[in-house]
C-alpha cells in the first residue's frame, strides 16, 4: 500500500510540474497573436480563480463539517502568501516577451540556489558542502543551458532580469506554500492564495492598461492557461507531495524544465543545441543531488 501511495504521489507531482512546463509555450503563442501580457495574465487568473472556487464549493458540499475551517488569520496569511504567485506570473510572462522559452525556464530554475540562500538567511545557518556544490553545478548548468558561451548575441538583459525576478518570487511561493495553513485542504489553500495572486495580476493589468482589452483572450488562451497554470498544478502538487515527501517530490517536479524546453523546441521551433541540453542535465543533476542521500 505504501508503495502504491508513493507511486500515486510521483504521478501527481509529475503531472503538476509538466502542466507548469507547458505554460510558457502557450504564452508565447498568445503573444504572436497580438495579446498583451496584461490580457494573458488577467484571463488566466480570473478563469483559474473561478475554476478553483467551483472545485472548492464542490468539495465543501461533499465533505461539509469534516473539512478543517480556515480562520481569519489563515485566510489573510494565504492571501498575502499568494501575492508571490501573482508576481511570478507577471515576471515570468514578461521574461518570455524578451527571451526564448528555453532560456526563461532555465532562469526560473534558479530557485534551486535561491532557495538555499533564503534558507541560510532564515535559519542563520550556513549551507552544507553538498548544497554549495549543487549551487555551483546549477550556475555552471545555467551558463551552458542559456548558450552564453557559443552565442554570438547575448540574451536580452531585460528578459534575464525579469526571469531572475520570477525565480525570486517563485522561491517565496514555495516557502509560503509549505508553511502557511497546511492543515487546510489543497483546494481551500489554493483558493485563498489565488485571491492574493489576483490582486497583483489585476493591479498589473490596470497599471499597464492602454485603453482597450481584447476579451477574446478568455476563450482563445485563457482556458488552457488557467487549466494548466492555475487549477491543475496546485491541486496535483498539494496532493502528491504528502505521498512522495519533499525530497522525492522535488526531484520529480524538476520535470518541468525538460517539458518546457521540449515544448518550445517542438511547437515554437526554438533552437536547442547539445550544449544547452548538457546544461539542463547539470541543473537536473543538482536537484537530484540536493534531495538524495543524507539530508542536511
Amino acid at each position: 500500500m505504501a508503495k502504491n501511495n508513493v507511486f500515486q504521489g510521483v504521478v501527481y507531482v509529475g503531472l503538476g510540474a509538466a502542466s507548469y512546463g507547458m505554460l510558457a509555450t502557450f504564452v508565447k503563442l498568445a503573444y504572436t497573436e497580438g495579446y498583451s501580457t496584461a490580457e494573458v495574465t488577467a484571463s488566466q487568473i480570473l478563469l483559474g480563480l473561478l475554476g478553483m472556487f467551483i472545485i472548492f464549493s464542490f468539495q465543501k458540499n461533499k465533505k461539509g463539517a469534516q473539512m478543517a475551517k480556515a480562520s481569519v488569520s489563515n485566510r489573510l496569511s494565504l492571501v498575502v502568501a499568494g501575492t508571490s504567485m501573482g508576481f511570478t506570473s507577471v515576471f515570468y510572462y514578461m521574461a518570455v516577451k524578451y527571451i526564448p522559452v528555453s532560456i526563461a525556464i532555465v532562469l526560473l530554475m534558479q530557485t534551486v540556489w535561491m532557495g538555499v540562500l533564503l534558507e541560510w538567511m532564515l535559519n542563520k545557518k550556513a549551507p552544507s558542502g553538498k548544497k554549495i556544490i549543487a549551487v555551483l553545478i546549477v550556475l555552471a548548468g545555467t551558463v551552458l543551458a542559456t548558450n552564453l558561451i557559443n552565442s554570438a548575441e547575448a540574451p536580452s538583459f531585460v528578459g534575464i532580469a525579469w526571469g531572475l525576478a520570477a525565480a525570486a518570487s517563485f522561491t517565496a511561493t514555495m516557502f509560503a506554500g509549505n508553511s502557511v495553513a497546511t492543515h487546510l485542504t489543497a483546494p481551500n489553500r489554493s483558493l485563498y492564495m489565488l485571491m492574493g495572486s489576483a490582486v497583483i495580476v489585476l493591479a498589473f493589468t490596470i497599471i499597464t492598461w492602454k485603453g482597450s482589452f481584447d476579451a477574446s483572450i478568455f476563450l482563445r488562451w485563457g482556458i488552457p492557461l488557467a487549466l494548466f497554470g492555475t487549477v491543475l498544478p496546485p491541486l496535483l502538487l498539494n496532493a502528491g507531495f504528502p505521498k512522495t515527501g519533499i525530497g522525492l517530490g522535488s526531484i520529480v517536479s524538476s520535470i518541468e524544465l525538460p517539458v518546457s524546453v521540449s515544448m518550445a523546441y517542438v511547437i515554437l521551433s526554438e533552437p536547442v543545441n547539445i550544449i544547452q541540453w548538457m546544461g539542463i542535465g547539470l541543473i537536473l543533476g543538482a536537484v537530484v543531488l540536493l534531495n538524495t542521500g543524507k539530508q542536511c
